[in-house]
């Protein structure tokens, strides 16, 4: 259990030491910004999906 757990404390380390807090934050918003536009459009699909399907009825 103990050997699990040192290899991921050891790569947030190094990510930690390697790069900047601004880094850090700035690829977490690009990331967010990504997974949100990706959301919007599987959103906006879906509903022009269920429009459609209601027109042919």
């Amino acid at each position: 259990m103990k050997n699990k757990l040192i290899v991921p404390v050891l790569l947030l380390i190094l990510l930690s030491v390697s790069l900047t807090s601004c880094e850090i934050i700035g690829g977490i918003f690009k990331a967010g910004v990504g997974v949100g536009v990706f959301i919007v459009v599987a959103i906006i699909a879906v509903i022009a999906l269920v429009i459609g399907r209601a027109g042919r009825k």
